[in-house]
């Protein structure tokens, strides 16, 4: 059987030209299926998992089908959901449209939004955007998304997670009903189906890989580590001992934990080592992800903002020193090795306080399919913990029996003499009537005065 590649699908001269510029030759499974669907104008729904190629899988059709129009308002609109994710796609489409007379924008929140509107106001043709920030300009009046003909949701799990539901809500009501819509997610369940039944017709469902799943071309392997400081002399211990560590992705569960191995393992790497997190301002995000990409920065320590959707090539190991969430975090962080083909390693190292976690991942995977290796002899054991680590004081729940008190009396005691009184109602009626012989009216009172 002879392998599809991209000279096979229906493409023009000038994305044929830059794929061969960016050494593009053979698609991946998404992008044979997602093409013909995508071109035969039907709404589509991907099922696929980051490193599978979705990006080209949307931007090659809709490329493709893309046609010049002098209003220069919106045709294409792609809603992703982080500022990373919107950066990378917007270069790829820059790269796709090399040999095309093609205007991109990319718009995403925590810049200067007039900065952005002034920018499209020059006219553009396919606009990248996050779901907040592309609902504040429309609202604004600095978007016009009438001509809108085709549009894409990428992880759209994703923004569900990160909290976008209305935004992106908000944002569909008010796109043209006669469109083409494509969605992308790596797994699906109510939110999505209930997305797809309101704002989609009768989708075509294409899978690239069995969703929740990971990738064949990664090996898993896992270390049982006794506490968060000897993770970090173990992760040292690996990063300096294994050679074949050339593009290493380190993921970490919280901000704080990203700075203290970042400031270990810089005294030993120095340069070789970056951070990123959402503390961090927006330039020093896309520069260290920059520097990663070209190889400046080997070893790069993350929390989950980049566990999805951010395109980077050539990641030789990804290690898990602290466990993810649930097991959908763990597939998206390991999906970031093993692309394109390629063979990647999965290290992860779970200490006794994240049993449940390792065990529940383990469960998920199936039975051994990671292999749990040996600690080195010569790694150094630290019995300091972090406070998460410390064992809890609970006072013990100790029931005294109470004896029994004999030849008690009740429980009170007399009122003293003083507080013997009982207040007694006056029957005052009954009062006038033994004084007068009748009894006597307020009014009745006032003529014996006046007399």
């Amino acid at each position: 059987m002879e392998q599809t590649t991209f000279d096979d699908l229906n493409l023009n001269k000038a994305l044929f030209t830059a794929l061969d510029d960016l050494g593009y030759s053979i698609p991946t499974t998404i992008q044979q299926k997602a093409f013909p669907v995508i071109m035969s104008g039907k709404d589509m729904l991907g099922i696929a998992q980051t490193g599978t190629g979705k990006t080209l899988a949307y931007l090659l059709p809709t490329l493709r089908q893309w046609k010049f129009s002098k209003e220069r308002l919106p045709q294409i609109l792609i809603i992703v959901p982080t500022r990373e994710l919107v950066a990378q796609v917007v270069e790829t489409v820059e790269q796709l449209s090399n040999y095309m007379t093609l205007t991109v924008v990319g718009v995403y929140g925590g810049v200067n939004i007039r900065t952005q509107a002034e920018k499209m106001a020059l006219g553009l043709d396919v606009l990248v955007a996050t779901p907040g920030r592309l609902l504040d300009l429309a609202l604004r009046g600095d978007l016009v998304l009438k001509s809108i003909k085709r549009l894409v949701v990428d992880e759209v799990d994703e923004m569900f997670n990160l909290g976008f539901r209305h935004q992106l809500h908000n944002v569909l009501d008010l796109l043209p009903v006669k469109k083409q819509s494509m969605l992308f997610s790596a797994t699906m369940n109510e939110e999505v189906e209930t997305l797809i039944q309101d704002y989609f017709i009768a989708p075509v469902k294409i899978e690239a890989a069995p969703a929740g799943t990971p990738l064949e071309n990664i090996q898993l392997t896992g270390y049982k580590v006794p506490n968060f400081h000897t993770k970090l002399n173990l992760l040292e211990d690996l990063l300096e001992s294994n050679t074949e560590m050339q593009k290493v992705l380190v993921f970490v569960s919280s901000k704080s934990f990203a700075d203290l191995v970042f400031e270990r393992l810089k005294e030993k790497f120095d340069d070789r080592v970056g951070v990123i997190h959402s503390n961090k301002s927006q330039n020093a995000r896309f520069d260290v992800v920059n520097k990663f990409q070209l190889g400046e920065v080997s070893i790069l320590i993350a929390t989950d903002i980049i566990s999805r959707g951010l395109d980077i090539s050539g990641v030789t190991h990804v290690i898990n020193f602290d466990a993810p969430d649930d097991f959908e975090n763990f597939i998206h962080r390991i999906g970031r090795t093993g692309r394109a083909d390629k063979e990647g390693v999965a290290i992860s190292l779970f200490s006794d306080f994240e049993k449940v976690v390792s065990d529940s991942i383990d469960v998920a995977l199936g039975v051994n399919k990671i292999s749990y290796l040996d600690l080195p002899e010569n790694l150094e054991f630290s019995s300091l913990l972090i406070p998460i680590e410390e064992p809890k004081n609970l006072m013990p729940n100790i029931e005294i029996k109470i004896a029994k008190r004999e030849n008690v009396g009740p429980a009170f005691h007399e009122k003293s003499e003083k507080n013997q009184k009982v207040n007694v109602r006056k029957d005052w009626k009954k009062m006038k009537q033994e004084k007068y012989g009748r009894p006597i009216t307020k009014g009745q009172k006032l003529k014996k005065k006046k007399k």
